[in-house]
């Protein structure tokens, strides 16, 4: 049996590393990802010297992967 949360603000708390997108492209899509309980569909535009950008609707966080790390 699945358990809901007591109230709406408990179902936003979710552990930030699981809203973080790691992405090489500098133009991502985000709908919030729960299907039809998502949100409208947003383009988002990541400046490289920012190196990340935040969804308005959902705080999805997708930063860009420079792809300099070690191997």
């Amino acid at each position: 049996m699945t358990t809901l949360p007591d109230t709406p603000a408990q179902a936003n708390q979710v552990d930030p590393a699981e809203r973080t997108v790691m992405t090489r492209e500098t133009r991502v899509m985000c709908d919030g990802g729960e299907g039809p309980l998502g949100h409208p569909a947003v383009y988002l535009s990541i400046r490289p010297d920012v190196g990340e950008e935040i969804c308005p609707y959902c705080s999805r966080r997708f930063v860009l992967d420079r792809g300099d790390r070690a191997a």
